[in-house]
This record gives C-alpha cells, sequence and structure tokens, in this order.
C-alpha cells in the first residue's frame, strides 16, 4: 500500500482537570526526521516520543508538538515561605552593609519581584510525579496522533496511485512503439545505403561486394541495438507495477526513487543508440514521463 509523506493527525483528552494535545505533522523528506516541541518540565519524554515515532513512520519529516494546560486547584505554585523569608532577611540587612558616605539606599520591591526570585515557587508536585503523568496521558494520545497521520496519508497515497499507473501505461505503450520500430530501423539504413552506393558508383565498373555490404550493415545493427534496454526497461515497469499493486504495508518510497533512476538510464541509452526520428520522438516522451514519476515517487513514503 502507497502512502504519502504529507500528513496530520491530532489527539487531546481531559484528565484530572489537565487538557493534554498532541498534533503531528509530517513533510517531504528523502530519510526520516523528527522534531519534537515539548515544554521544558516534559523534556524527559523527547527519546520515548522518537521511538514511537520511528516504530510507525519510516520516511519523511516528522513534526510533533505537545502540549498540557492544567486548570484544576492543584495547578497553584507553591510558595517556599522559608525562602521567601530568607530573601527579606536579606533586604532587611542591606543598608547595613553600605560604608560611610555611600549614597543613601531605598528599598522599593513589591510581592511580584519576590515571588519571581529563584526558589520562591515551587512546582505544584514533583519532576518525576509530572513526567509518570504526562506519560500515562501523551503516550495513548501520541499513538492516536500518529493514527490520523498515517490515515491520511493513505489516503493521499490512493491519488497517487492513480497518477503513477497512468504514467507506467504511458511508457509502455510508448515503449512498444519503440520495440515495434527497431528492426525497421536496420531494413531502412540497409536501404539508404545500397541507394548511398549506387549512386556514388553510377557509371563506374567498380562493385561493392556483397560481404562488405553485410558487414557494414551489422556494424550498425550492432552500434544501434537497443533490445536489451528495452528488455530491461520492460522489466523496471513490471516491478514498478508490482510496487504500485502489492498489498504488503512495506514502505516503497525509495524503491520507486531507485527504479525511476534506472529506468530514466535505460530510456538515454536508447536515444543515444538509435539514430531513428520517431524512436527519438517515443524516448522523449517516456523520459518525460519517468521525470512526472519521479516527482510523485519523491512523496511516497
Amino acid at each position: 500500500m502507497i502512502r504519502s509523506m504529507t500528513g496530520f493527525g491530532e489527539a487531546s483528552a481531559l484528565i484530572d482537570g489537565v487538557h493534554y494535545l498532541v498534533e503531528v505533522r509530517s513533510l517531504n523528506n528523502k530519510y526520516f526526521k523528527s522534531t519534537i516541541r515539548l515544554a521544558e518540565e516534559y523534556q524527559g519524554l523527547e527519546p520515548e516520543f522518537e521511538s514511537r515515532l520511528r516504530s510507525k513512520i519510516s520516511r519523511g519529516t516528522v513534526v510533533v508538538t505537545a502540549r498540557a494546560t492544567d486548570s484544576s486547584q492543584s495547578a497553584a505554585y507553591t510558595i517556599n515561605t522559608a525562602a521567601l523569608a530568607r530573601y527579606i532577611e536579606q533586604l532587611r540587612t542591606l543598608p547595613s552593609l553600605l560604608t560611610p558616605g555611600s549614597a543613601s539606599v531605598t528599598l522599593d520591591t513589591n510581592i511580584s519581584q519576590l515571588l519571581s526570585l529563584p526558589g520562591v515557587l515551587q512546582p505544584p508536585v514533583d519532576g518525576e510525579d509530572r513526567i509518570d503523568r504526562a506519560r500515562a496521558a501523551f503516550v495513548p494520545l501520541l499513538d492516536k496522533a500518529c493514527a490520523g497521520l498515517i490515515a491520511m496519508r493513505e489516503r493521499e497515497g490512493r491519488d497517487l496511485i492513480a497518477d503513477l499507473h497512468e504514467n507506467r501505461l504511458f511508457i509502455a505503450l510508448r515503449l512498444d512503439k519503440v520495440k515495434q520500430r527497431a528492426p525497421g530501423v536496420i531494413a531502412d539504413y540497409e536501404i539508404r545505403l545500397k541507394a548511398r552506393i549506387e549512386a556514388l558508383l553510377a557509371g563506374a565498373e567498380a562493385r561493392v561486394q556483397e560481404s562488405d555490404l553485410i558487414r557494414e550493415i551489422a556494424v550498425y545493427a550492432e552500434r544501434t541495438d537497443i533490445a536489451e534496454e528495452t528488455k530491461r526497461l520492460t522489466a523496471h515497469l513490471d516491478q514498478f507495477n508490482e510496487l504500485l499493486t502489492s498489498s504488503d504495508a512495506k514502505p516503497i518510497g525509495r524503491t520507486l526513487d531507485f527504479l525511476t533512476q534506472e529506468m530514466l538510464r535505460e530510456a538515454n541509452t536508447i536515444a543515444s543508440k538509435s539514430p531513428d526520428a520517431e524512436i527519438s520522438r517515443a524516448t522523449v516522451d517516456i523520459k518525460g514521463a519517468i521525470d512526472r514519476i519521479k516527482e510523485q515517487a519523491a512523496n511516497v513514503e
């Protein structure tokens, strides 16, 4: 089954007064690359997120955003009264530390400034407990969001299959024309060669040996023979069709990319070996279709 590399999925839940949200987006990339956006207090979950993503997605740039909004009473930070009292004590003794002759100091502060001092406000729960609760909420949501992402990728993949099949059929039809035309190229060359020789020897008593003529035609036939190239290109098209029709869930994007390179290689060789105008036109059409396939394959997982 073909899946594209672009998609989106999200999942959310309200658990014990905390709203958890996970969003997963993916874009094209030749390899797998992940960006995980978590609040600082949840950074410890990043390796686990990375591992779960790799188990579900093999190719593409994946961006995960996970947020938790706690609207319950338990979200309130605790004031560390001992730390606050120590700060106040130090502030009160500050004027007495000034040396004689120093400028007077006026202590002007407010409660918001005091609360912003390091250590005065403590998180509502300890770090380990917070991570455990977030893991229990985020991991199932991540799986659910990934399922939505993959479903969107599969829907887009079905659209890609239609275009890929159309281009494969186009190439196959043009390749049939090349195969049908190839034998006539040698026959045409033989006719032109005989006519040219007869024109050159017109009025002369000299004659060209039949064996020499046959040898020249054989050399030309060997030099312009495209049978192997057309055979390999046909085999590539057959493999291409097998990939498109396979029910295997294994990603095929890289295989398609490699296969299009091989198909283009054979088409270029056919174009360079055959001097026939009709074959050249068909080969140009084939190369154009291969380029279209290559562009589409770049979005296949």
